[in-house]
């Protein structure tokens, strides 16, 4: 298989999953059946159950996940969803990477969920760097003060071992890393 069909399917599997679910019976924690989910994709592209699972398995950002014969997207929605992820009250500091022109603002008023229904974050620098490398060759990382934010009543999720998401984050709980 293309490697270019396999990233496109993901992309469709992403867009469906966490966008724009056309008829496919999604639940309120964003489960779809997977055959129709297969069923939308094959009306696109020569493909079978097993390309969805690769893909899924061999994600190394985990971006969906099966139970059963059921599929969702763990995060980047812009549809409402009920994920029940667990609460991370343990976690101290987390990390978002971005643009140097999206720093100044974000240092000023915050992070926002923007068209998406939350911020996304790291559990490292590293992984903050690669996700802002997706949009300028010179991110800036910024540090979250999570331990803090907690004691002030903002809840973070752990989504993945690389993703995190919180609702909002005022700008005092944020600074250059």
């Amino acid at each position: 298989m293309e490697a270019n069909v396999k990233t496109n399917v993901s992309k469709y599997m992403s867009y469906l999953l966490r966008h724009n679910p056309q008829g496919l019976g999604m639940d309120a924690e964003g489960f779809v059946d997977i055959d129709e989910l297969l069923g939308k994709i094959k009306a696109r592209y020569s493909v079978d159950d097993g390309l969805i699972r690769e893909i899924v398995d061999g994600s190394d950002r985990k971006r969906f996940e099966i139970r059963g014969n059921r599929i969702r997207a763990l995060y980047g929605h812009t549809i409402p969803m009920r994920l029940k992820l667990e609460e991370d009250r343990k976690i101290k500091l987390l990390y978002h990477g971005t643009t140097p022109e999206a720093a100044s603002k974000i240092l000023e008023e915050g992070l926002k969920p923007m068209r998406r229904r939350w911020v996304h974050l790291s559990p490292t620098i590293e992984i903050a760097k690669e996700v802002g490398m997706r949009r300028t060759k010179n991110p800036v990382v910024l540090k979250i003060d999570a331990k803090t934010a907690i004691q002030d009543g903002l809840k973070f999720y752990r989504a993945t071992h690389k993703v995190y998401l919180c609702s909002r984050i005022p700008p005092k709980h944020i600074r250059i890393a």
